[in-house]
């Protein structure tokens, strides 16, 4: 059983219940909406006759969904509890609007609060530190008040507006790791100002999302070098289409599926430490062993 000291476990990107004869599928991914028809048809199969599918996953592929649903789209409240119990969101929108992002197109430019929102461990607002320094407060003020500790502020933190008064107010109530992106080179300004903020931080509670294959190689694996020297942790997502119905990223610049796969590994599975990339041997059991720029730290 979950408790409230713990982060819980995700469904990995679909949930799905039975209300009367109602059955809900909320969607986190494109490419689990094969899967959502699947249990669409289960349903139907015992009965039931009204399916409900909405989350993320469905934005951009309601005509998709509309042939095995009766509605698509729409908001349940507290939704994200069905993806994990542990998870919760006092509210919605990001005003960055980045081009591979869903949620500004979702969710909107202007923020949503959700003021009663339910104090648990994980937090999955899509953009912390570009609320109103007030609202921050407020939702910090809850966990404080609750008792609850802030294992993980899942979507992060935004370079461009991470400040020495956004870390000092989040940092009494923080117990997880700092999560921002660096998902393009126009950013490394900002992203350097968050990792001097960050000086004293544990290198692991630095966990830095970098994707990668939207840009030429050198330009994402530079990004990646960065965050590594800076004492952080990179985590690299390949880039895939908003639209996609199969988990495979899109293949531009001078990437290939392989090189895709074998950087996201090399990174994910932190061999940066042991090895360069350059040296790195996908094929083997081990690569060989020659220091990684960051000196070869293995903690």
């Amino acid at each position: 059983m979950s408790t409230a000291s713990d982060k819980g476990e995700w469904v990995k990107g679909i949930a799905h219940w039975r209300e009367g004869e109602t059955a809900f599928i909320s969607v986190a991914f494109t490419w689990r909406l094969p899967e959502a028809r699947k249990i669409a048809e289960y349903y139907r199969a015992i009965g039931i006759n009204r399916v409900l599918v909405g989350g993320p996953g469905t934005f951009t592929q309601k005509k998709f969904c509309a042939e095995f649903a009766d509605d698509v789209g729409g908001s349940i409240p507290d939704a994200i509890a069905r993806h994990n119990p542990m998870a919760t969101r006092a509210s919605y929108g990001c005003p960055v609007g980045c081009w591979f992002c869903i949620v500004p197109k979702m969710d909107g430019k202007a923020f949503t609060f959700l003021d009663d929102f339910p104090v648990r461990p994980v937090l999955c607002d899509d953009n912390l530190s570009a609320l109103p320094a007030e609202y921050q407060q407020f939702i910090v003020d809850r966990y404080l008040k609750a008792g609850v500790p802030l294992l993980d502020a899942n979507s992060g933190f935004e370079p461009a507006t991470f400040d020495d008064e956004v870390f000092a107010r989040w940092r009494p109530v923080l117990k997880g790791p700092w999560r921002f992106g660096f998902d393009e080179a126009t950013e490394g300004e900002a992203v350097a100002r968050a990792f001097r903020i960050l000086k004293d931080v544990s290198p692991r509670k630095k966990q830095v999302y970098t994707m990668i294959g939207h840009e030429p190689f050198d330009v994402c694996m530079d990004r990646i070098q960065k965050v590594i020297a800076s004492g952080g942790e990179p985590y690299a997502q390949p880039f895939i289409k908003l639209n996609a119905l199969v988990k495979e990223p899109a293949i531009r610049h001078d990437w290939t599926a392989q090189k895709l796969r074998h950087v996201q590994r090399w990174v994910n599975r932190h061999l940066w430490r042991k090895v360069r990339f350059e040296d790195y041997d996908a094929s083997a059991k081990t690569s060989r062993s020659r220091p990684s720029q960051d000196g070869g730290r293995d903690e």
